[in-house]
């Protein structure tokens, strides 16, 4: 194999495969990235759990193919001077050339290396921008406790041409609705993705005007009894594997009516409550109190440092005082695509919604719900 192409490509395209290389791989040839050369070049890494492959142009004196260290040749391919790089394979080797700058990569047995899932059929599209957003939003509240392996995924639905995107910890509640452009007008389907690949993917697919998402469900042909998705944009595509497991019924948690609403700056309620929660022990929380045109924020209790903060707030309804988790409410505010946040309460036990400004059918795109801290006393 003889190849020449440009240094930032290359390296885009290995860090996009790269994504896919475990952390503790169960074979050592699940740690490279193999290199497929003829008209273009093929980059790909698979774990068994998600697939990566990207293709780019490049020019080619000699097909071929080898199988490499990943994590060497991400690290090689970043570094390298802004030049047009050389890549040989011959002898067991893999030369890269770029500049005065020379590396030589022992290559792996690719005969041991397993073929990568195929692509699943074609579900639909969606701007990229607009999917990155809703997955950056909606993946707040997933959860990071491997021992509950359906909460730390983001529960995506499909009916149609709205896609639901959802994860809960248990403490909290993210729901993000958008459009998108399905291959079938009738298509209704859910499906539960790791959040972490999921954020992953919809990052770096940016680059890419339109996602295009596929889909293998189990018990269909397709899927072939194994749950997977796909996404592809700009020569990236990935698979990844669906978690089992059920998820929440999570629509009964969202309140019909509220008895209490208060509206405020984000900016200035987030500065406020990182401010006060500097004398909050771990898990402790702030407390928040509503009345008519202000909000006091504390922290604290008499045996320890204590803070308040008063900042003014549109409020209607009775005098309420409710306390959360600092980093929660402090999360749930930065996911609002919004520069003001709008609370509803129904009661100071139960969970508070926060939405931002209503879309373009009056209702909000992106709902985050809190639950509370029981005050002592």
């Amino acid at each position: 194999m003889k190849i020449v192409l440009d240094r930032d490509v290359l390296a885009e395209a290995v860090a996009w495969t790269a994504r896919a290389l475990p952390a503790r791989p169960t074979m050592p040839v699940l740690a490279g990235i193999r290199m497929q050369a003829a008209d273009e070049l093929v980059l790909s890494s698979f774990d068994y759990d998600v697939s990566a492959q990207a293709t780019v142009t490049v020019s080619t004196e000699e097909a071929g193919s080898a199988l490499v260290s990943g994590r060497l040749l991400a690290e090689i391919s970043r570094s390298l001077p802004a030049k047009p790089v050389h890549i040989s394979v011959e002898d067991g080797r893999a030369v890269v050339t770029c500049g005065s700058a020379t590396f030589t990569l022992l290559t792996m047995p690719e005969d041991e290396y397993p073929a990568l899932p195929e692509m699943p059929p074609a579900a639909g599209t969606i701007g990229s921008d607009a999917f990155a957003t809703a997955v950056s939003q909606s993946a707040t509240a997933a959860g990071r406790d491997d021992t509950l392996p359906a909460l730390t995924g983001v529960r995506i639905e499909i009916d149609g041409e709205m896609l639901t995107l959802v994860s809960t910890d248990r403490y909290r509640l993210a729901v993000r609705e958008l459009r998108w452009s399905p291959a079938r007008p009738d298509l209704i389907a859910a499906m539960l993705v790791p959040a972490k690949a999921l954020s992953d993917t919809a990052r770096a697919l940016t680059s890419s005007a339109q996602v295009s998402i596929a889909l293998a469900l189990p018990g269909t042909q397709a899927g072939q009894g194994d749950g997977m998705i796909g996404f592809e944009g700009a020569g990236r595509r990935t698979t990844t594997r669906l978690l089992s497991g059920e998820f929440p019924r999570y629509q009964s948690l969202l309140p019909k009516t509220v008895n209490a609403v208060a509206e405020l700056p984000i900016s200035v309620l987030s500065e406020s409550v990182k401010r006060v929660a500097l004398v909050a022990e771990r898990n402790t929380p702030v407390r928040l109190s509503f009345s008519a045109g202000q909000l006091m924020l504390e922290a604290g209790t008499g045996d320890e440092a204590q803070a308040e903060e008063v900042i003014e707030a549109e409020f209607s309804g009775d005098d309420l005082s409710i306390a959360f988790n600092p980093q929660y409410l402090l999360d749930g505010l930065a996911a609002i695509d919004s520069d003001t946040v709008r609370i509803s309460f129904t009661e100071s036990g139960k969970p508070a919604l926060l939405t931002g400004k209503p879309g373009p059918d009056g209702n909000p795109e992106f709902r985050y719900l809190l639950m509370p801290i029981r005050l002592g006393g």
